[in-house]
């Protein structure tokens, strides 16, 4: 891999090591301490350091932080099982180490979103302001499904897929790049050194535990979530990727609207963005979030 193929950050990613409810944790930093304080939590098979190009992207000066979720990226987990309540007890440790006082600032991506949707609602004083991007929850399950659903759990659970082997870097980066076709070359092959390792054969392998890819054995309950999003008491922005397929199928399920029905919300498109905001149009989304956080 060549220098020139891979994007070079602007500002320098710092990483601190902290355990969180007995798992290891990877937390990227960027800027000085003495800042204001933004949070950013990625999204599902993604992590916390490749939002370098929205960090890059800001105009102000932050002191940001994002974990990689346990099991994800550098925070290196190994389970039979992961709950989405692990997340948010994992979120309120962090903020503890980093904000023991005051209330945070939380950028959220998709899953990320999600986990920062969740929490605050249920520590609505524990966050000053709110950015859903892409983060529109799951449909409501069918009580009916369940036996079924913790069927097919159990039978997948016995034979563990692993994720998907590439014979280098740049192999992943095309396929980033397929999945985010706007998204510039160099910007995919710095991905793809963020997400996988490679190893002593030559092969490179994503960093994720294969568990991830079990399905939950618990269904969605979107109600439970919804009386969650109900009892936040910050202001909210819902950032939409204009050109998302996660945007259209939440239309359906009327997902923007449970937390657009809030009071203090607001809604935008960027446009020339899918699912991945963060990755093809990263500088909108920084000015987006410095508007609304201002």
């Amino acid at each position: 891999m060549k220098s020139e193929e891979t994007y070079r950050p602007q500002i320098k990613r710092r990483s601190a090591r902290h355990r969180i409810r007995e798992v290891d944790y990877q937390v990227s930093e960027w800027g000085d301490r003495s800042r204001p304080l933004l949070v950013l939590l990625h999204g599902f098979n993604d992590t916390g350091s490749s939002f370098q190009f929205f960090v890059d992207a800001l105009n102000k000066d932050w002191f940001v932080i994002a974990p990689d979720w346990r099991g994800f990226g550098e925070s290196v987990h190994r389970a039979q099982s992961y709950w989405f309540p692990d997340y948010i007890a994992d979120l309120d440790v962090l903020l503890e180490l980093y904000s023991p006082q005051d209330p945070v600032r939380l950028l959220g991506h998709s899953m990320g979103a999600n986990i920062g949707g969740l929490y605050a609602g249920i520590m609505p004083e524990r966050v000053q302001a709110f950015i859903n991007v892409e983060g529109f929850g799951l449909p409501e399950s069918n009580p009916h499904n369940a036996p079924a659903n913790y069927r097919r759990w159990i039978e997948k659970s016995r034979e563990m897929q692993a994720y998907s082997t590439y014979q280098n870097f740049s192999q992943l980066a095309q396929r980033i790049r397929k999945r985010n076709p706007r998204m510039a070359a160099n910007k995919a092959m710095f991905v793809a050194n963020l997400w996988a390792e490679q190893k002593d054969d030559g092969s490179v392998v994503l960093r994720t535990d294969p568990v991830h890819r079990l399905p939950n054995a618990v269904q969605y309950r979107r109600a439970e979530a919804r009386a969650c999003w109900e009892k936040i008491s910050a202001p909210v922005l819902v950032v939409k990727g204009a050109e998302s397929d996660f945007f259209s199928a939440a239309e359906k399920q009327a997902g923007p609207n449970d937390l657009g029905a809030h009071s203090t919300a607001e809604s935008i498109e960027i446009p020339g963005a899918g699912h991945m905001v963060h990755f093809e149009q990263p500088g909108a989304l920084a000015a987006a979030a410095e508007h609304f956080l201002a």
